[in-house]
């Protein structure tokens, strides 16, 4: 009987040592019960099924995902896989989404955890994937960056974890994230595929967690394939033919995931793209089986004859150049660079439109790597060239490429004050030699304001008028400066502000436009403020820091459902209501002719600031539209988000935020 067939077959797993105990549930008045039941045992015990099968927890496919509802990103290829192809399918949570916002009630923290797993159970039910596990990290709010991500839940246990899960449930493939740094990636998403790329490798080596094998009676294990879902890939999974059911693959995904209602998924079973998907993209970027150029079958080259062990260098594997010229980008970007070549990634998976932050108006340093792996060292000549109106110094050097050394040099860039909010490009080019090569970078200017010192504190008031309020200079947010959705006019959504400081507290005045503003969030729902429409005032003691848990970043809702103002610290290094994380900062709300206003007084204390030691720090301004007349309470409205400083994701990346100059 073949052990697939058997395993499936659960009428037939009795263990042994419960025997006795299935036995004494029938009374002596059921004689034959008790008797059948033994010749089942017996007849068991004689043909060698009662005892466990090791294949019981076999599966084809694994995914590693960061939060409840990230199957999202490939759920009509899963249930392809389980219910058309009859595939096992399987899941691996890192956190269960305990950090995340709640669109169907005010559940927050473990208790919004226990509605996740449940609305999870459901979504993967409708799917077909037979198993679900958790790693049980910490899911706290929303970041870019991956070091923090892995920092806070322990890289090297949480591995240890993954590792024990590849090792027990022995996938032929992974489908996993990609780890790179794009904006607008979570960074949570980021440390999930960098595990399980890890993990690929790491649950083959016996030298890894080897108390895995001694103590728990594990054996090592090398998945066979590993994909991250990605429109450029080259393997197409057809969608297009129907399930024995009748069922399209994109329905029944809409369909599971329509339980992520706490998400905002509840009309996701309606979903265009999901009904009328045709195909979904994956790229593989790690195997043990030959590579194939285009694939239209993850399992393509399985089962695998033998017990090959070694990855395959990948068909797009570029050879490292002996010389070279390239410019250094952010952290973020140079570690996953380093990554990709310690894991022995495809080239291609690095992202190419990487950049960094500059300053308008102020001269800014970029770096440039200089390599040279031969024997012999020479000369060159580097001219460098960028958008007009900006200044490169030098724009020209004679360098010296010296034998087998890494240098690195620096230049400096300034773009004019009028190119804040926008991206140009550098490039060099080398010369003079057999050296010939042109690389290139690309630019984000951020915008950099001043808060004038004034003599006497200001007052908490809501007088348009007040010239104490009035003297400070203000700045724009433009109904042109989105970072998501759309925003039609000044009129639908824009926003001015000022800033000064008494050398104690920060001064925040903000003016709204805002043609429908909506009040939909309870008193005892202060959380979660971009489901309405707010004001987010985010700061960055270090004036350019990787992730937000350094910061100060208040969330502002003016008017709750009773018309009063709630406030509450997100994402941060103290979030939670400002009257425990935050019980100096005052602020108040009124209502204009075409919106709506807010100032705030925040001690230098709460934000981490001294003055007298820093006078720059970061800072960014984010407003949140909704528009929504018939919102229901605590319902997620989010239409349009715009910044001072506007990117995809800006609210969890200070390096790309404005600076702020205290006087």
């Amino acid at each position: 009987m073949p052990a697939r067939w058997v395993r499936r077959v659960n009428f037939l797993k009795i263990d042994p040592e419960f025997a006795p105990a299935i036995l004494m549930t029938f009374p002596p008045r059921y004689p034959f019960a008790g008797a059948l039941t033994l010749l089942l045992i017996l007849t068991r015990l004689a043909t060698g099924l009662i005892w466990a099968d090791p294949d019981i927890l076999k599966t084809d496919l694994l995914g590693v995902f960061a939060h409840p509802d990230d199957e999202t990103s490939a759920a009509a290829t899963f249930a392809r896989l389980a219910l058309g192809e009859h595939k096992t399918v399987s899941m691996v949570y890192c956190t269960r989404g305990d950090g995340g916002g709640n669109m169907a009630g005010t559940q927050a923290g473990r208790g919004l955890a226990i509605l996740r797993a449940a609305e999870l159970n459901r979504c993967l039910r409708v799917l077909g994937v037979s198993q679900n596990y958790c790693l049980e990290r910490p899911d706290f709010g929303y970041t870019e960056n991956l070091a923090i991500s892995l920092e806070k839940w322990g890289h090297e246990e949480t591995l240890s974890w993954l590792v024990r899960y590849v090792r027990v449930l022995r996938p032929e493939v992974i489908v996993t994230w990609n780890p790179a740094p794009i904006p607008g990636q979570h960074g949570h998403h980021q440390a999930a595929g960098w595990l399980a790329v890890e993990a690929f490798t790491a649950s083959a080596d016996p030298n890894r967690f080897p108390e895995q094998l001694t103590h728990e009676g594990l054996s090592t294990w090398q998945p066979r394939k590993l994909y991250f879902p990605d429109r450029l890939g080259t393997t197409q999974i057809d969608l297009s033919q129907p399930l024995p059911d009748g069922r399209l693959p994109g329905g029944i995904a809409g369909e599971a995931l329509a339980n992520h209602r706490s998400q905002g998924f509840g009309e996701m079973a309606s979903a265009p793209w999901l009904r009328h998907m045709t195909n979904q993209v994956f790229r593989l970027v790690q195997t043990v089986v030959p590579w194939s150029p285009v694939e239209t079958d993850l399992f393509l080259g399985l089962p695998l004859v033998g017990e090959r062990q070694s990855l395959l260098p990948p068909l797009n594997r570029e050879n490292k150049s002996a010389v070279s010229v390239r410019f250094l980008s952010r952290p973020a970007f140079e570690r996953y660079r380093e990554f990709l070549q310690s894991n022995h990634l495809a080239s291609e998976v690095e992202p190419l439109n990487c950049d960094i932050p500059i300053l308008a108006g102020r001269p800014s340093d970029i770096r440039l790597e200089m390599l040279n792996s031969t024997t012999n060292g020479f000369n060159s000549t580097l001219e460098f060239s960028g958008p007009m109106g900006w200044k490169i110094e030098p724009a020209r050097m004679s360098v010296r490429f010296s034998a087998n050394r890494t240098n690195i040099l620096t230049v400096d860039v300034t773009a004019p004050l009028t190119a804040a909010n926008q991206t140009g490009e550098i490039r060099v080019r080398a010369s003079g030699t057999s050296l010939e090569m042109s690389p290139s970078l690309k630019l984000y200017v951020t915008p950099r304001m001043r808060a004038p010192r004034i003599r006497e504190s200001l007052q908490l008031n809501s007088d348009p008028s007040d010239r104490s309020w009035t003297t400070l200079p203000i700045e724009i947010v433009p109904s042109t400066n989105v970072w998501q959705g759309e925003v039609v006019s000044s009129q639908d959504c824009s926003a001015t502000f000022r800033l000064g400081h008494d050398n104690t507290s920060l001064f925040v005045e903000v003016l709204v436009t805002d043609d429908v503003v909506v009040s939909n969030i309870a008193p005892n729902d202060i959380k979660g403020h971009w489901r309405t429409d707010s004001v987010e005032l985010c700061f960055d003691p270090q004036n350019g820091a990787e992730h937000t848990f350094g910061c100060y970043k208040l969330g502002i809702i003016p008017f709750d459902t009773t018309g009063q103002l709630g406030a509450t610290r997100d994402a941060d290094a103290e979030p939670g209501p400002i009257r425990t994380t935050a019980p100096g900062t005052r602020a108040i709300s009124w209502r204009t002719s075409d919106g709506y206003g807010i100032r705030a007084s925040i001690p230098f204390t709460e934000l981490g600031v001294h003055p007298s030691e820093s006078k720059r720090l970061g800072f960014n301004l984010l407003i949140y539209d909704g528009d929504k007349r018939t919102a229901a309470v605590g319902e997620n409205i989010n239409k349009a988000r715009l910044g001072w400083t506007s990117r995809p994701g800006i609210q969890g990346r200070p390096e790309d935020w404005g600076r702020l100059i205290l006087e």
